[in-house]
């Protein structure tokens, strides 16, 4: 990319980030949950004190930490007890998917694309992204690598309140096959979904491991070894649920995972097969345990 096309860029994006309110703020409480966890001094009480202040959030901690998709013998009561037993980065992982699940809200722009389209997508990715995470033999945060597949897609929420009128006509372009998802982009709304991710999550100042994740799942090569674990991983799940049309699908409609991206993960083609037969059934445990997000 050119000095001047990515200027172009960054000014496409902080324009559209500048425009769309309340998409761009997360709760004050998330915020501080994020600096807390990211802060090495911190305590589980440190944690603790913030989520307690939100009953709607301790409710929400609870409730997935109860569910079906966490498995733990008998019922946590107490959010103290949940970040015993799950950790300080679990707890604050599952702070943010509450947090961002609001954000999957609004009108249906076009026959193929409703916030609640890609909130199933989005979910998809975090079930199987966590699934791979799981099989794989490299050290990967579980909880990060869900949150990761939770917001990989959050740029097309700029997008979808910023320029509703150019991505409905990106999402047209793309329907009958053939033409790349962010090229179209590029070329009708002049930056792409990772672009109006990164800048969105940098806003919120994310971890640069989840910025990574949200901005180069679709081109994972171009970032250091030590971020394309992660990234290949939101790959290789994206293309599965847009394989399997779970949710909105055309963003990686047409790509394919490599042998390459296989071997990285220290994955076999039958695990990922595994992982895909069992995926609409743990999909609908995660929408019932993070319900109350889209519209």
């Amino acid at each position: 990319m050119s000095v001047e096309t990515a200027d172009n860029t960054k000014a496409i994006v902080d324009k559209a980030l500048a425009s769309i309110g309340d998409i761009a703020t997360l709760p004050e409480v998330t915020l501080k949950i994020i600096q807390i966890v990211e802060d090495p001094k911190s305590t589980a009480r440190d944690l603790h004190e913030i989520i307690k202040n939100d009953p709607a959030l301790s409710v929400k901690v609870l409730k997935v930490v109860n569910s079906a998709f966490y498995g733990l013998p008998g019922q946590v009561a107490s959010v103290d007890r949940a970040i015993i037993l799950l950790g300080l980065s679990a707890v604050k992982n599952i702070a943010i998917a509450a947090s961002i699940a609001r954000l999957f809200k609004g009108k249906r722009i076009s026959e193929e694309f409703s916030a609640s389209d890609l909130w199933r997508h989005s979910v998809g990715v975090a079930v199987a992204a966590h699934a791979i995470a799981k099989e794989s033999p490299h050290d990967v945060l579980l909880d990060e690598v869900f949150v990761a597949g939770m917001i990989h897609d959050i740029g097309m929420m700029v997008e979808r309140q910023a320029h509703p009128d150019q991505f409905a006509d990106v999402i047209a372009r793309c329907m009958g096959g053939g033409v790349d998802f962010l090229e179209a982009e590029r070329k009708i709304i002049g930056a792409d979904h990772q672009a109006f991710g990164v800048g969105l999550t940098t806003k919120w100042k994310f971890p640069r491991h989840l910025r990574a994740a949200v901005g180069f799942h679709h081109n994972p090569e171009s970032l250091s070894a030590e971020l394309q674990n992660i990234t290949v991983l939101i790959q290789m799940a994206d293309v599965i649920c847009c394989e399997e049309k779970l949710g909105f699908y055309l963003s990686a409609a047409g790509q394919t995972i490599s042998q390459d991206s296989l071997d990285r993960l220290g994955l076999t083609q039958q695990q990922l097969d595994a992982i895909r037969a069992e995926l609409p059934e743990k999909l609908d445990e995660a929408e019932a345990m993070l319900s109350g997000g889209a519209d």
